[in-house]
């Protein structure tokens, strides 16, 4: 997600593809696919609610036709790197979390495509106290780990508190920093150890008063923290059998689900865990017996596996491959294929940035706007079925979304070169050297090409580069990196633009492998961060998004958005239980069942 981490700059990229999509069973006419799709994400903008306890009580409501048993197969094509909830902050290991781990709080979406914030751990979704600074969760009855261990206050403590140790470097840090009321690392300096060496945060900031009350005093207000604790990042983890780096390949369990085997790179077999009462859970089932997962399956590979629908591939999916794009005609166009499709937006907005350390003049910033086409992006993604042209930062599926395109940039997906060349004409800029790095992949190379060839025109000197894709994303992250302009995407962590615009835009967060990959530092964004930040309603806070929005987009111009991500998944023919989540940005594992 970076909702969970975007490593994403295009599908065909060869990159994780998975947050956020339209709700809805298997598709069933090409016609409706985009409508199914503007709907779902318009749903998801107006609906997402904070639940009460009724809302936070399980079990999970039915899924139609659904059966117990049975082993589903799963044909990814990227192992997972990080299984300690600590550590997850990449979309497709938040996928699996969501069978594995709980935490305070979670997503539900309702059989009519509703989706709400409800307690998971917690009797609901945290009563807020104090205008915003203070959240209190009540831990539920019979909740327990995979051994039968009951789950008390002090392994959420335990669990807040190891976030700040050092060898937690891959999950998110939201919680860290909105405790420690800072940006950045500098968190670590609240609890430099983590609890290993008997330091706890003060009651100031974490009280656990008894085994099922937790209490969160922030420095400053968050409205957002219901959305905050159901990130996969936040789930619980056992205090007793914590064993540091080592946690993260051998998880102890709390969801339906938990590990049998795994040998990274190969395969990872998950059975039920026993000790996960439905009655606690209002958001997931239990309904297959195993989930039998292998992995280097590239798109192409796992497409033309489902669209057989032969033998074992009746009863397989991916959980984060999309149909290839080169089958994508295909699938879309042979009725018996499609119906076991879903398909729908992602919050992932891709853009090309602008090293603002290196591209410090505006008038050039703006004439590369104007001049880059982004049709060539969106035509790699998978045309309509994989992207829409974006005429901002901020993606449909969030909270408040409003349409607008400042640069021109939907009207115009293929550049306006003639206006870009004025510019520099005007500027005394013509033959700006730009040295365009680009991922080398197929994909890569082909709109790499076309974007340069555009920018030629608009009477720039192009030298391309290209980069790994294994690398691809450490090398653009440095901020003393030799390249001028490079792709990125984000998504983001939950239906707010407070995930989005602060990440990617606030100057006081520019570090090495920090997501502000254009490294603009400029005052009214910071400042605007902060009073945006403070304002409690969320309605008048996404207006203000929105207007700051327009202001990175046109007054600074850090880089150039591309596209919305969208996303079109296929599936065998007895795998039941198959909708599109947007909040996990893919198939949602949870409702999953086999049709035997």
């Amino acid at each position: 997600m970076r909702r969970t981490k975007a490593t994403l700059v295009a599908v065909a990229a060869g990159a994780l593809m998975l947050t956020a999509c339209s709700s809805g069973g298997g598709g069933t006419s090409k016609n409706d696919t985009k409508d199914k799709q503007d709907q779902n994400a318009k749903q998801q903008q107006s609906q997402i609610t904070f639940g009460d306890a009724a809302a936070s009580t399980g079990p999970a409501e039915e899924v139609p036709g659904a059966k117990p048993g049975g082993t589903l197969h799963a044909l990814e094509r990227d192992s997972y790197t990080h299984l300690d909830p600590g550590q997850i902050y990449v979309s497709n290991e938040g996928q699996l979390a969501t069978l594995l781990h709980r935490g305070l709080t979670t997503y539900k979406l309702d059989s009519k495509g509703k989706y709400s914030v409800v307690g998971d751990l917690a009797t609901d979704s945290g009563k807020e106290t104090d205008a915003g600074k203070t959240w209190t969760y009540t831990l539920k009855d019979g909740i327990k780990f995979e051994d039968g261990t009951p789950i008390t206050s002090k392994d959420i403590r335990w669990s807040v508190e190891r976030l700040f140790a050092p060898f937690i470097t891959n999950g998110p840090a939201y919680l860290q920093q909105w405790l420690a009321n800072t940006a950045g690392s500098d968190y670590r300096k609240l609890l430099p150890d983590g609890p290993y060496k008997g330091a706890h945060l003060p009651d100031s900031l974490l009280q656990t008063p008894d085994a099922k009350t937790i209490v969160f005093h922030f420095p400053t207000a968050q409205p957002d923290t219901p959305y905050l604790m159901a990130m996969a990042g936040y789930a619980v983890v056992d205090s007793a059998k914590d064993t540091k780096e080592k946690y993260d390949k051998a998880p102890v369990a709390t969801g339906p689900y938990k590990i049998k085997s795994f040998e990274s790179g190969k395969s990872m077999t998950l059975v039920k865990n026993t000790n996960w009462d439905p009655k606690t859970d209002p958001a997931r089932h239990q309904y297959v017996d195993t989930f039998d997962i292998t992995f280097n399956h590239q798109a192409p590979d796992s497409t033309k596996r489902l669209m057989s629908d032969a033998g074992e591939n009746q009863t397989s999916l991916s959980f984060a491959n999309a149909v290839d794009t080169k089958s994508t005609p295909t699938v879309v166009g042979t009725s018996s294929i499609f119906k076991r499709t879903v398909s729908g937006y992602q919050p992932f907005v891709g853009q090309i940035n602008f090293n603002m350390k290196k591209i410090t003049d505006l008038q050039v910033r703006k004439a590369l706007a104007l001049a880059i086409p982004t049709k060539p992006v969106w035509q790699a993604l998978g045309a309509s079925y994989g992207a829409e042209y974006a005429g901002g930062y901020i993606s449909p599926t969030l909270a408040g979304y409003q349409k607008s395109d400042p640069l021109g940039k939907v009207a115009k997906p293929d550049g306006d070169q003639v206006a870009a060349k004025k510019i520099l004409t005007d500027a005394g800029k013509l033959n700006t050297k730009i040295t365009y790095a680009y991922i080398n992949t197929a994909a890569g190379q082909e709109y790499s090409v076309a974007i340069a060839d555009a920018l030629k025109k608009a009477g720039f000197d192009v030298q391309r580069k290209d980069l790994p894709s294994d690398t691809y994303y450490d090398l653009i992250g440095k901020v003393d990196n030799p390249y001028d302009i490079y792709a990125s995407a984000w998504g983001a962590d939950w239906p707010s633009t407070l995930t989005v615009i602060p990440p990617v835009f606030d100057g006081r967060t520019i570090a090495d492998q920090a997501p502000n990959y254009s490294h603009v530092n400029d005052p009214k964004i910071n400042s605007d961060i902060d009073r945006i930040k403070a304002i409690t309603d969320p309605k008048q806070a996404a207006d203000e998004w929105f207007k700051l929005n327009t202001y990175i987009t046109t007054e600074v111009i850090p880089g150039v958005p591309t596209v919305f991500y969208k996303q079109l998944q296929l599936f065998g023919s007895k795998v039941g239980g198959v909708v599109y989540n947007n909040v996990t940005s893919g198939i949602d594992l949870t409702k999953l069942f086999v049709n035997q």
